[in-house]
């Protein structure tokens, strides 16, 4: 049997504004009429700083004036979690699937997404990169946080999805508690490899371990639409 295709849109350097219209898009086609393809998995890197909330919100209205003072975006989403800060040097991974054809629910295509960047990180030299249970979803090196996941699934459709520090500048983490875990840390495969690690050094690796780990083949094209 043939493995379900996903379309593979990489945005490159992109506001956040824009990643989040190309998955809505991508949301209604999914979920008016199943097409031949499982979905589409939406990459970018954020082009400026936005800190995100979800449904749990996070920050309250004096820290979101604070944090928009500091010259960043704040966004409420529907996704899992609490808040978190996106930005340059952070591969985001937002998949737009359809669980059914990839035989997952949405608690294995969470675990998915963990494995994922479990497998990038043993790829760039991290071998001891794990994933934690709830509240700690995502991946870590020892107390310190690499990659922040949080999804949205309705009607078998999923949106959002993983952020991966790669060289990303972890003094915007400081202004906030992040995922509302106190006492932890944050941390990026450069600061952990001691070298400048950029996003587009780490997408090939990342692709190849998310064709792995959802038995899938990707398609590309040059429009996103």
């Amino acid at each position: 049997m043939p493995q379900p295709a996903v379309r593979l849109v990489w945005l490159s350097q992109v506001p956040y504004a824009e990643l989040l219209a190309l998955q809505q898009r991508w949301l209604r086609r999914l979920q008016a009429e199943p097409g031949p393809e499982a979905g589409a998995l939406l990459l970018c890197e954020p082009a400026g700083p936005v800190y995100t909330t979800g449904l749990r919100g996070g920050l309250t209205s004096e820290e979101t004036a604070r944090l928009r003072a500091l010259g960043a975006e704040v966004r409420p989403l529907g996704r899992g979690g609490l808040a978190t800060f996106h930005g340059p040097g952070q591969l985001l991974c937002h998949p737009v699937l359809d669980l059914r054809p990839l035989g997952l629910r949405l608690r294995t295509h969470v675990a998915a997404l963990e494995a994922c960047a479990v497998r990038l990180c043993e790829l760039q030299g991290l071998p001891g990169a794990r994933a934690r249970p709830p509240p700690y979803t995502g991946v870590w090196l020892g107390e310190r946080k690499i990659c922040a996941i949080g999804v949205r699934c309705g009607r078998h459709v999923t949106s959002h999805g993983l952020a991966l520090n790669c060289s990303t500048d972890l003094t915007w983490f400081e202004h906030i508690v992040p995922c509302g875990l106190v006492g932890t840390g944050v941390t990026s495969l450069s600061e952990e490899l001691q070298r400048h690690v950029t996003v587009d050094e780490v997408i090939p690796r990342f692709l190849e371990a998310f064709k792995e780990t959802y038995k899938c083949t990707l398609t590309s094209e040059d429009s996103p639409s």
